[in-house]
């Protein structure tokens, strides 16, 4: 699995990806081509940015975009999301889209901390965010909001992303989609 930047090529995945049961938790209508279309130029033209403050990226694995994962800086505390395809469910790349994208937004982006959340009736995003080395902070307003810090070296992340390299599931399979 690899986080890459998104390509005008890209925008038939985007709309696979933002259909079906993968938006049930997002409050939103299945994506339409001509707006995948735009979601793709817009993401193309945020990574042409300086300073950049919007990071979409594609989960992609094995040259397959399974899902999107973002990160917004436009304030102190960077938030994070994801979503993937129903298909991609239960295998580890939300999970490992997520501690790879803290990594650059600690060590990179010199973040203190990264916020997301998720509805509440998505538990599965829950464990995602939580394997991803998120703390549960509060539930409101029909969601449950988490936050993550830089850690010091040898901290947890690094066993988990050498836990999801070496394969196999990470969590179990639901709509893993934070928001």
């Amino acid at each position: 699995m690899i986080l890459r930047e998104l390509s005008i090529d890209d925008a038939h995945a985007v709309r696979r990806i933002y259909s079906g049961a993968s938006v049930r938790h997002l409050g939103r209508a299945e994506m339409g081509f001509a707006e995948a279309h735009r979601y793709v130029n817009k993401a193309i033209r945020w990574a042409q940015e300086d300073p950049r403050v919007q990071h979409v990226l594609g989960i992609d694995v094995d040259g397959n975009l399974l899902g999107i994962v973002k990160l917004d800086t436009t304030t102190t505390e960077g938030r994070l999301s994801y979503i993937l395809r129903e298909d991609a469910w239960g295998h580890g790349f939300a999970t490992a889209a997520a501690v790879e994208l803290l990594a650059r937004a600690f060590d990179t982006l010199h973040l203190a901390s990264v916020g997301a959340k998720h509805r509440a009736g998505n538990p599965a995003s829950g464990r995602v965010l939580a394997k991803a080395g998120f703390s549960r902070i509060v539930a409101s307003d029909g969601f449950v909001h988490y936050t993550a810090s830089k850690r010091e070296p040898g901290a947890a992340s690094g066993s988990l992303l050498t836990q999801l390299s070496g394969g196999g599931p990470a969590h179990p399979a639901g709509p893993p989609s934070a928001q």
